[in-house]
């Protein structure tokens, strides 16, 4: 993955330090060459009319319980239904949890689908490949993740990348497998660009986006003597295709540390304070904020990890007792902090003219069990659960699918990770037929044959 900093900075010998440019083993955020461009031209790869499609995907990382949440079952016994109540939204007949106060005036702008499953194990790692993705990892194939795809077909726009991962990719879970948010078996030219930093601590900054005086003649100079010093010294590693990959990625990263367009993208200071507070002076909030400036910048794709682990602090994760989360915290502390960031995502969206063609996916990796456990949370259930879609033509104030009375199963529109993938593409004018080069240039299907969109979402 591309990342703006480093645990630890590095010096080269000439005093620059590795994360003034780049952190070290880092790859590019390239488009296409021009025969790619034609040759996806050719198949209808690249729909003309969604050149301004984008997508924010939120990623609620512990699975929302979909009980406490968006498929409340407030006449199942107590220890099905949970210690909330559903509240009514805007849109007559459909009912969230009382923790939503705030989306429950948005109902109109979403919908909500109700019949997610999967049948691959109840752990967090399958989970986040497949929802991002749209396939299970097997055989020694690692999909890539919907943006990385949408950033090899259309590149970036001007001196913005084309996917953005705030704030930090998704760490240990549990497992010990990926975690879908890279470009697999794409390679790492199109990996997402990584931002690795928390917007809402006071002193963030990016490095080398700060403003023109900062980014001094000097620095510049140090960065082109760099350049000019391995042109020099390894003319035989320069023929290689790393080394091709390393000269891309350094004029990009120049290109993006020099841009006032990136520099201003990243620069939430350039928000009123009462914009700030409203989306949540937290990690999650002001992370959603920075999404909606990148997609006004020109960025076509910025996933959201609302969490970065399940263990030692308060997340979508309820099994209730340590290291995990009390179910509790949906009311306490996670239920607020969505429902303020979300809401207020939405809000600007439209507000701005940009929901029409931006899509908001938030999901998670699977449900909880419908039956609370002996320590008052819920444990993990990909059998049943609820996701949401907002805008980049999706139809608002709707529900697609069904659960049974506890939500255990769907009970009608059943829906897999792959079509939520699909539907994706959809939304941005990727053709669901389309196959990609994989290792040794063996092409692979998009998704898998017969998968399909949510046509329902559309209608």
């Amino acid at each position: 993955m591309i990342r703006l900093d480093a645990d630890k900075p590095a010096e080269f010998c000439d005093g620059l330090r590795r994360r003034d440019f780049l952190h070290a083993g880092s790859l590019s955020f390239l488009g296409l060459s021009l025969t790619d461009m034609f040759s996806l031209k050719a198949m209808g790869a690249v729909d003309e009319s969604k050149k301004d499609a984008a997508c924010i995907m939120l990623f609620l990382v512990g699975g929302p319980s979909q009980l406490d949440t968006w498929d409340m079952k407030p006449n199942a016994p107590v220890e099905i239904r949970g210690p909330y109540k559903p509240i009514k939204t805007n849109v007559p007949g459909i009912e969230i949890s009382e923790n939503f106060p705030r989306m429950a005036q948005h109902a109109d702008k979403y919908a909500i689908i109700r019949g997610m499953y999967h049948t691959a194990a109840a752990v967090h790692d399958t989970g986040h490949q497949m929802m991002q993705t749209g396939r299970l990892f097997s055989g020694g194939i690692e999909y890539p993740h919907v943006g990385c795809v949408l950033s090899k077909l259309r590149g970036p726009k001007g001196d913005v990348p084309a996917h953005v991962l705030l704030p930090r990719p998704i760490g240990n879970t549990g497992g010990n497998m990926p975690h879908g948010q890279t470009a697999g078996f794409l390679g790492k030219t199109f990996d997402p660009f990584v931002l690795n930093a928390d917007p809402s601590d006071p002193n963030f900054k990016v490095p080398d986006m700060l403003p023109p005086d900062y980014l001094s003649a000097l620095r510049v100079d140090r960065r082109k003597n760099w350049r000019e010093m391995v042109d020099r010294t390894v003319s035989k590693f320069e023929t290689s295709q790393d080394a091709r990959l390393l000269d891309s990625t350094f004029h990009q990263a120049y290109t993006l540390m020099s841009s006032q367009k990136a520099r201003e993208a990243f620069d939430l200071s350039k928000e009123p304070e009462n914009v700030r507070e409203k989306y949540g002076l937290n990690r999650f909030g002001q992370s959603c904020l920075l999404a909606r400036r990148m997609i006004e910048a020109g960025v076509r794709f910025v996933t959201v990890n609302m969490f970065e682990t399940v263990f030692d602090e308060i997340t979508w994760d309820i099994h209730g007792s340590k290291p995990f989360s009390p179910i509790s915290c949906y009311r306490d502390l996670v239920g607020p902090m969505y429902d303020m960031a979300y809401s207020s995502l939405l809000e600007d969206l439209q507000t701005r003219g940009l929901l029409t063609n931006t899509m908001v996916v938030s999901l998670g990796e699977f449900g909880r069990t419908p039956k609370v456990n002996p320590a008052g949370g819920r444990d993990h259930w990909p059998q049943c659960w609820s996701i949401l879609m907002a805008g980049g033509g999706v139809k608002g104030g709707q529900v697609v699918g069904a659960s049974d009375e506890i939500a255990a199963a769907p009970r009608d529109r059943p829906t897999t990770p792959g079509e939520v993938a699909a539907t994706i593409y959809h939304s941005l004018g990727i053709p669901l037929e389309l196959e990609i080069p994989g290792s040794q240039g063996r092409p692979i299907p998009l998704v898998e044959r017969g998968t399909e969109a949510i046509k329902e979402l559309f209608a």
